[in-house]
Formats: structure tokens, sequence, C-alpha cells
């Protein structure tokens, strides 16, 4: 069992002040059988009101509006957690599972993937993690991080047709790859100790358990893994989404802390 204290901040600087702004915002821990939520305090910048919900994923989510000009907009998502364990269970409906082999709008294959996954597909272990396992230890030899080539609405065919992407792409790929397979599988946002940003990893579904894969690193979901959400692609789980009035440009920066603390 371990201790993760936890420190998210996000900043949004524009290039001369914004009339408004609405915002959804999705860092906040998840609660489930692996992981258990202490404490969890928000703050935003400017000071304004705001509402808590939940999405159709089940994900935790505030959500809001500066009503007046600004310049800059933080927030900042600062806890603690505890690490049950390494794998969970999660009850899920037919349909939610149909929505893991299917859905998700990053997540179409073309031609090239599905010839690339044909190539291998007869070397494949009938146990399910072994297959994932096979899959990821693959991508993970043939892709090559970089950061600064893809961003956010990069689908994964593009990032596969490139051979090099983030967390994000790593993770597209991934689902792709095991859902070709049979294997439904899911995107899940969150940090990872010692990473100074938001994190990526892929869940896979098998006897009723999630199990948490990070492509990424070419390791299984650790203690020091923080999930914050799930759902089909990156676009279901956006950390961050919003409208500003003004026709500024703008920069983000994010820092993302987390401390150990051994039980």
């Amino acid at each position: 069992m371990k201790r993760l204290q936890f420190d998210y901040f996000m900043n949004i600087d524009y290039s001369e002040p914004v009339s408004s702004g609405h915002f959804t915002l999705k860092c906040f821990p998840a609660e489930d059988s692996r992981q258990r939520v202490l404490s969890c305090e928000t703050h935003i910048t400017p000071q304004t009101a705001f509402s808590e919900g939940r999405d159709s994923f089940g994900n935790a989510m505030i959500y809001g509006a500066v009503k007046h000009p600004h310049s800059t907009f933080s927030v900042r998502v600062t806890g603690e957690v505890e690490l049950l364990q390494t794998q969970y269970e999660t009850l899920l409906t037919e349909n939610e599972i149909f929505l893991y082999r299917h859905g998700g709008v990053l997540l179409r294959p073309d031609a090239g993937m599905q010839a690339d996954y044909s190539s291998v597909s007869g070397l494949l272990p009938d146990n399910v993690p072994e297959r994932a396992g096979f899959l990821m230890h693959r991508l993970y030899e043939d892709f090559h991080y970089e950061k600064g080539c893809t961003d956010a609405n990069t689908d994964a065919r593009t990032a596969f047709a490139r051979r090099k992407g983030v967390c994000q792409d790593y993770s597209h790929i991934f689902i792709v790859l095991c859902r070709l397979a049979g294997i439904p599988a899911r995107y899940v946002t969150g940090l990872l100790v010692g990473e100074g940003e938001s994190h990526a990893w892929v869940e896979i579904l098998h006897n009723d358990k999630w199990i948490g894969l990070d492509v990424t690193n070419n390791i299984p979901v650790t203690d020091s893994h923080i999930k914050f959400g799930h759902g089909r692609d990156a676009a279901d789980c956006r950390i961050n989404t919003g409208i500003v009035y003004g026709s500024a440009g703008q920069t983000q920066k994010v820092l993302a802390v987390t401390r150990l603390s051994e039980q």
C-alpha cells in the first residue's frame, strides 16, 4: 500500500484580456477499488464559482465560467491518494463494453494499421494479458517518442504513419491494436511519479478486470500511477476544455508534482 501526494497545476496566459470564458476540467483523482482519494482541494484563478459533476463515463469534473475580463486562467489541484492494488474490477453493461470494443473518433484504423496487425496476428498468444503484452512491446520497439510532432487532435492512424508521438499517440495506437486482437481497451489519463506533466495509458479488459498498461514506458501500471479518468479515446477525457470570448492568443503551462509516502 502506498500513499501519493499530488500537485497538478495548469496555467493559461492570454496575449490580451479576454472578455469572459467557460471551462470544464477533469484533473481529479478517480475513486475505485485500486485507488482511494484521501484528500483533494481545487483552487481556480480568477476566483469564480463552479459546479461539480460526472461525465458520461463516470469521471469527476468541475465546470463554470469567468464572466469578466481576465488575462490569465489557472487551476491547481492538490491532495493525497492511497494506491491499494494494481488491477481492479468494474461492473460493466454490454453497451459499455461495446464502447471499448469499437468507439472513439480518434481510433479508426486504416488499411496500413490493419495490415500491420495481420502481419503479427499469427504470432499472438492465446492468453489475453500475454497477447496485449506482445502488442505493447512491439509498439514500444517500433515507435519513437517525440514531442511536438502531434497534437491533441491527432488520430491513431496519423500517428501510426509517422511512427512517432507522445503518450496520447502510443495509447491510441495500442487501443486500436488491442481491439483488432479482440481485446476491449480504453484510454486513461492521470499522473505518473517522476513526470512533469499529465500522462496517458491504457486499460484492457480481461475476466471482468481492467488491467492497466503504460505502453509509452512498456510496463504494467504500478502504484506510481494516479488515475484521473477514462474514456474511449483522448477526446472523451480531455483534462481542460472550454470557450473564451476574445481574439487573444494563448500559451499553456502544465506542472505535475507527485511525492511518495510509503505506508
